[in-house]
């Protein structure tokens, strides 16, 4: 079960860490954040990309799109979405439940800057009822992950155009 690989992972990185299971879903950053009990913002949603035949993994605020012009820029190239079934493939993880790490083989993770707005945010721990409970400076060492900003605001949002 991929709840059961990330939590060995977790282990071996950060015993600390452990994953939140509920009796609800969680698939969708408006779902986990009402489970949670947080504001969608501070679900830190994970979506797979391929760059130039690469996949990659975003982790962004559940409250923001990704920009793919700032994508492109900092992956080297043209980034494209993954249809959920090629996800699930790369990742082992089911839409929903896409985990940054704990991965199949090694990828490129970039966790958007846009999570620092938040002291913990709560990423998907493997499966579409799951989330973990994690700080940003712990999502970059236990992913590997680079911070960047690749926050596309939405144009109502006051925050500016990303």
């Amino acid at each position: 079960m991929a709840i059961n690989r990330v939590r060995a992972y977790l282990q071996e990185i950060d015993p600390s860490l452990e994953p939140l299971v509920f009796p609800v879903s969680t698939a969708s950053a408006e779902l986990a954040a009402r489970a949670v009990g947080v504001e969608v913002g501070a679900i830190a949603k994970t979506i797979c990309f391929m760059v130039k035949d690469e996949p990659v993994l975003v982790v962004t605020s559940g409250d923001v799109r990704v920009n793919t012009k700032k994508l492109k820029a900092v992956a080297g190239g043209k980034a494209k979405f993954v249809d959920p079934e090629k996800a699930c493939e790369l990742t082992g993880y089911p839409v929903g439940g896409v985990c940054p790490f704990a991965l199949p083989r090694p990828m490129r993770v970039f966790i958007d800057a846009s999570l620092r707005r938040f002291p913990v945010v709560y990423a998907a721990a493997g499966t579409p009822n799951s989330a973990l409970p994690i700080n940003v400076d712990q999502l970059v060492a236990t992913t590997g992950g680079e911070v960047v900003d690749l926050t596309e605001y939405p144009p109502d949002s006051g925050q500016g155009a990303g």
